[in-house]
């Protein structure tokens, strides 16, 4: 089977990573249109409950990042200058940029190709494939290409 995957963020990146580790004799890329050193967000918080998910996908992966993690059980929220503290909820943070080089990392040991600095302008650039994955974001290439078919739409609302 061949997966093509457009993006190579924390969700195609992960995606990619699983399949081939479910079975190694699938070839699958990922078109990355910026470097693997570039990153957009400073960081990513992960609870609990989303750890053990990652744990049971693939413990190899999660204790490489749960490593890079900053932990902490508390949330405080603060309106109108009072302060309510919620423990018992643990958190584990790292930087983007540290989930992607392991992301990165874990693919390419496995296997999955990685194309940086690959804009994909055309969906047609790409190929033949058994699945075409778009994991490209808000602005998706492979949303608007099939547009008709996943009928999307947007609600803008006001942030409060």
């Amino acid at each position: 089977m061949k997966i093509t995957v457009v993006g190579a963020g924390p969700a195609g990146l992960y995606f990619a990573l699983l399949m081939k580790k479910q079975n190694p004799a699938r070839a699958i890329t990922l078109f990355e249109r910026d470097g693997p050193n570039d990153t957009f967000g400073w960081g990513i918080v992960f609870s609990e409950r989303t750890v053990s998910v990652l744990r049971e996908s693939d413990a190899d992966t999660c204790a490489d990042i749960t490593r890079r993690c900053l932990t902490w059980d508390d949330v405080a929220v603060v309106h109108r200058g009072e302060r309510i503290t919620i423990g018992g909820n643990r958190f584990y943070g790292v930087a983007r940029i540290a989930l992607l080089n392991i992301l990165h990392r874990r693919c390419q040991d496995h296997g999955v190709e990685i194309r940086f600095g690959m804009n994909v302008a055309e969906l047609s650039e790409l190929g033949e494939c058994d699945l075409l994955v778009g994991a490209d974001g808000a602005n998706s290439l492979v949303r608007r290409t099939y547009a008709d078919f996943f009928l999307p739409s947007v609600d803008l609302r006001q942030n409060k």
